[in-house]
């Protein structure tokens, strides 16, 4: 993945003026990439995207969609809320045409992301804590709805407000689902 140093004047830009910049030179639109090129990388493998070509794929298609729809942004409204959901659309529509959307949530390197899962639910065994392991399988059986938000929710660490943007759904829907995505994975823990 490419990467830009933090002291460079680019790293200091927010999204909206790097925008500003690449609508006025489409040539500054590389800053763009460098700085979501890896978060978009690793949202894409959370959603599903298990081969790291088809996930690069994707990232690509999604830039491709940025690039082109850029003048459409609202400036208004955070970027990166703007550019997940077209990651978001842009995943879910790829496995819609292979009607193949992979089960499997890969873990990675992302034990923090089951921690704060455990303790956002207060899960505790009376022989210790969850396995990953454990919590990853519940995961895997939850519905994509489920699933996604809570990706959103707690590897991508989005708010509330992040997750209505991106999803195009309501705040009080956002937290719904969010609510009952906890309860099943919950009762599925305790139940097994």
């Amino acid at each position: 993945m490419a990467g830009f140093s933090v002291n460079s004047p680019k790293a200091r830009k927010s999204d909206q003026e790097l925008v500003a910049g690449v609508l006025e030179d489409k040539k500054q639109f590389a800053a763009i990439v460098q700085r979501y090129e890896e978060p978009l990388f690793r949202y894409i493998v959370r959603q599903g995207a298990r081969d790291r070509e088809l996930a690069r794929d994707i990232l690509q298609e999604v830039f491709i969609k940025v690039y082109l729809h850029l003048n459409d942004y609202d400036a208004s409204l955070p970027f990166s809320s703007w550019i997940y959901r077209i990651a978001h659309n842009e995943t879910i529509t790829h496995f819609r045409k292979e009607k193949n959307r992979p089960l499997v949530l890969d873990k990675g390197d992302d034990d923090e992301f089951f921690g704060k899962i455990v303790d956002d639910l207060e899960l505790s065994r009376a022989d210790g804590q969850y396995d990953v392991s454990d919590i990853q399988t519940v995961l895997e059986r939850l519905e994509p709805r489920y699933r996604d938000i809570l990706v959103l929710k707690f590897f991508e660490d989005k708010s509330y407000e992040e997750i209505s943007d991106i999803l195009q759904m309501p705040q009080g829907t956002v937290a719904t689902l969010i609510n009952r995505a906890k309860k099943k994975v919950k009762a599925s823990l305790e139940k097994n």
